[in-house]
């Protein structure tokens, strides 16, 4: 599943490449992308806040150095319980959700629309309950 992770970011970059060489008669501006660095160690993210701008596309880069799987979550508090109550084994297709393998380093893209409070975490069993969890600032 990585490769189809890497996939998945190497087609935004193409995206973003080709939206920034269309022109668009000013119209349509190049989106750029924010790389956002998270560390997991000892069942903790390096960081439990973040501040991004609306609007902002943001490539969150997580890279596991536990030797047990996690996973990054993002969205709303209803998107967080849906996934607390019965999380999915693997996360893949969808921007904002993604699983990180034990030692390993996986990517996801997810587009900020509107000002507002974000969350983010991990919901493999006992993981949100344990702190792994953060907020998200679009402002």
């Amino acid at each position: 599943m990585r490769g189809r992770l890497a996939i998945a970011g190497s087609a935004v970059a193409v995206a973003v490449l080709v939206l920034a060489g269309c022109g668009g008669g000013g119209r349509l501006g190049a989106p750029h992308v924010r790389t956002i660095e998270i560390d997991v160690h000892y069942s903790a993210f390096s960081t439990t806040a973040i501040d991004v701008r609306p609007g902002e596309t943001v490539r969150f880069k997580v890279r596991n150095r536990d030797p047990i799987a996690h996973e990054l979550i993002v969205g709303d508090q209803a998107v967080q319980d849906y996934h607390e109550h019965g999380t999915e084994a693997h996360h893949a297709s969808r921007p904002g959700e993604v699983s990180v393998a034990a030692g390993s380093t996986a990517e996801t893209v997810y587009t900020f629309i509107s000002r507002g409070t974000a969350l983010f975490g991990c919901h493999l069993p006992g993981h949100w309950a344990y702190g792994m969890k953060g907020t998200i600032t679009v402002a």
